[in-house]
C-alpha cells in the first residue's frame, strides 16, 4: 500500500475503503506542493477540486460582512477539504490558504465521477457517507456535552499529546475556532486559567503544572 492508499484510508471521508478503491483514488488524482502564506483558492471562486492534506496546515476561513476573516477549520494531515464541489456547488464556500509549507493530494468531480460509474466503488463510497454522517453526529454532541474549557484541554491532548509544555504553532484565533468558540471567550477563558495558575502561556509557549493530567481531563 503507498504511503497516499494509506492516508485516504485514514482520511475521514475515506475511512473505511477498501484497498482497490483506495488504489482507485489515488492512482486518479495528484500531489501538489504549496509553500506558507500561498492562496490555494478562494471563497466564492469556481472550482472541482478536493483536497486531502498530506503534510503541513492549511487555514480555511469565510469573509464576514464587516470584512473580517473568521477562520472556519484547520485542515492537518489527513484531512479532506472542499469536498463540498463533489456534491453540490462548483464555487469554494471558503478560502484556504497555507499556514505551512504544504504537501496536498486533489482530485477533480469529473475524475471522482468516472470512479463512482464503477458498482463496487459507488457502494464503497456510499458506505463511507453513512459513517461520516454518523461522525457529524458525534461532533454535534461533543459541541454541546463539553464547555469551551473541558474542549481546550481535549484539544491540546488529542492534537499534542498529554505534555507538560506545548509549543503552539496557531494562532489564539485559529485555536480558538478549533474548539468550537469565538476569540472573545478563548480570551476569557485564558485570563481565567491563567488566574488560577493552571496554565502559563507566553509567546509560543504553554506551560502546565507537572502534575496536571494526572489530576484531572483523564479519559
Amino acid at each position: 500500500m503507498t504511503p497516499i492508499e494509506k492516508l485516504l484510508k485514514e482520511s475521514e471521508l475515506f475511512s473505511g475503503l477498501s484497498d482497490a478503491s483506495a488504489k482507485k483514488i489515488a492512482s486518479m488524482g495528484k500531489i501538489t506542493k504549496v509553500p506558507q502564506n500561498t492562496m490555494i483558492f478562494l471563497e466564492g471562486e469556481k472550482g472541482s477540486s478536493f483536497f486531502i492534506m498530506v503534510e503541513g496546515s492549511v487555514r480555511l476561513f469565510k469573509s464576514a460582512p464587516d470584512g473580517r476573516e473568521v477562520t472556519v477549520k484547520l485542515a492537518s494531515p489527513g484531512e479532506i477539504f472542499a469536498e463540498v464541489v463533489l456534491f453540490e456547488k462548483d464555487r469554494y464556500p471558503v478560502s484556504a490558504t497555507a499556514l505551512a509549507d504544504s504537501v496536498l493530494f486533489s482530485m477533480s468531480r469529473p475524475v471522482f465521477e468516472t470512479l463512482l460509474d464503477n458498482a463496487e466503488f459507488r457502494d464503497d463510497f456510499i458506505s463511507v457517507l453513512m459513517k461520516k454522517q454518523r461522525y457529524l453526529a458525534g461532533r454535534i454532541l461533543y459541541l454541546a456535552a463539553y464547555d469551551v474549557e473541558e474542549r481546550f484541554f481535549r484539544f491540546l491532548a488529542d492534537h499534542y499529546g498529554k505534555l507538560q509544555s506545548y509549543e503552539i504553532t496557531l494562532s489564539k484565533k485559529d485555536f480558538a475556532s478549533a474548539i468550537g468558540t469565538i476569540p472573545e471567550t478563548f480570551s476569557r477563558l485564558l485570563q481565567r486559567l491563567t488566574s488560577r495558575r493552571i496554565i502559563q502561556w507566553e509567546g509560543n509557549r504553554l506551560t502546565l503544572p507537572d502534575d496536571f493530567w494526572d489530576r484531572q481531563y483523564d479519559d
